[in-house]
């Protein structure tokens, strides 16, 4: 795979010394803003989606090798990026389209992405839910959307990475055995489609083909059922490794800390040729409530103590796992 000059300047930029990818994702909007209330309804969505950012964006992402934030609520947490953090900016807005089916996404409003670029952005992430099972009239939307805006990170010579998230249109529950079932193929199609010279896209941040909650044998985890066997799950990873084209990185996709870290090695045993993580609430989760029951001193206590250890624990993980994308890149 063959990049240009600007879009291998922002690969280089999010990565590590080892062109490993070692991001901390704090893109959240939505959840983070339900999240934060349901500890202290006192606190305004606005203020306390914003203030959380910059805690993460000081204390972890200068620890890691980049951060990804969105441009509604971000920019205060990227003041407090050191100058040699690369800077990751989501162009959906939060959630999609409940007016019809089909989960259709939108882009933030006041910014294009030359815009994001002027304002220090190193690569564009695009979030896409995905059925590829859908009605075709609405992934032939989608198509196109990713097209247009792997166009515009083209027409800037800017790193696009897509995060197409998968889940069930015929309303199977996202953590249900049934759709566990179901979505190693998902995962296998996002390799293969979008990998594709036509969308334009530089990385892949992916969802893993099977959660490590729902592997025989890790019956340690409280949210364990048992879906595939270590050698069926291990060779879902190893064939979704296989079919992309493109570098790809694992999301931590909402699993807890250990889980994310027990899920890297998996797939490195599994064969899996990742190139790291976008890794979010695994690392900051739990340092939601001291922010909003008792400030941000507490928050930062958090962040400096149990969130610092968190994100080591990820960063060593990745370090033994990951291999570097310099090996698929020209």
């Amino acid at each position: 795979m063959k990049l240009t000059p600007g879009k291998k300047r922002g690969l280089k930029l999010i990565s590590d010394n080892n062109h490993v990818v070692i991001a901390t994702a704090m893109d959240q909007r939505g959840s983070l803003g339900k999240m934060i209330t349901s500890f202290n309804n006192e606190i305004s969505y606005e203020d306390g989606v914003s203030q959380f950012k910059e805690g993460v964006s000081e204390v972890l992402a200068n620890q890691s090798s980049s951060l990804l934030l969105d441009p509604e609520y971000g920019w205060n947490a990227a003041s407090k990026l050191n100058d040699e953090i690369g800077l990751i900016m989501a162009y959906e807005k939060t959630g999609y389209d409940t007016s019809e089916k089909g989960r259709l996404p939108n882009l933030v409003d006041n910014y294009a992405v030359q815009d994001l670029m002027g304002k220090g952005a190193s690569a564009l992430k695009l979030l896409v839910y995905y059925d590829h099972n859908e009605e075709e009239k609405y992934n032939t939307i989608k198509k196109a959307f990713i097209k247009r805006v792997g166009d515009e990170c083209k027409q800037n010579d800017l790193l696009f990475i897509l995060e197409p998230v998968s889940y069930s249109a015929e309303g199977l529950g996202s953590k249900s055995a049934a759709f566990a079932k179901k979505k190693p193929e998902i995962v296998e199609y996002f390799m293969t489609e979008f990998s594709k010279e036509e969308y334009g896209i530089d990385l892949l941040k992916v969802e893993v083909p099977v959660s490590i909650y729902n592997i025989e044998g890790y019956e340690q985890y409280d949210n364990y059922e048992p879906v595939f066997s270590k050698e069926e799950a291990a060779n879902f990873y190893r064939t979704c490794s296989k079919k992309s084209r493109l570098p790809f990185i694992y999301l931590s996709g909402g699993v807890t800390n250990d889980q994310f870290v027990e899920t890297l090695h998996f797939a490195k045993d599994a064969g899996a040729k990742f190139s790291g993580s976008l890794c979010g609430r695994a690392i900051w989760k739990d340092g939601v409530q001291p922010f909003a029951e008792e400030g941000k001193e507490a928050q930062y206590r958090w962040l400096e103590t149990t969130g610092l250890e968190n994100l080591t624990k990820v960063k060593k993980a990745i370090k033994e796992t990951a291999t570097p994308w310099s090996g698929f890149v020209e």
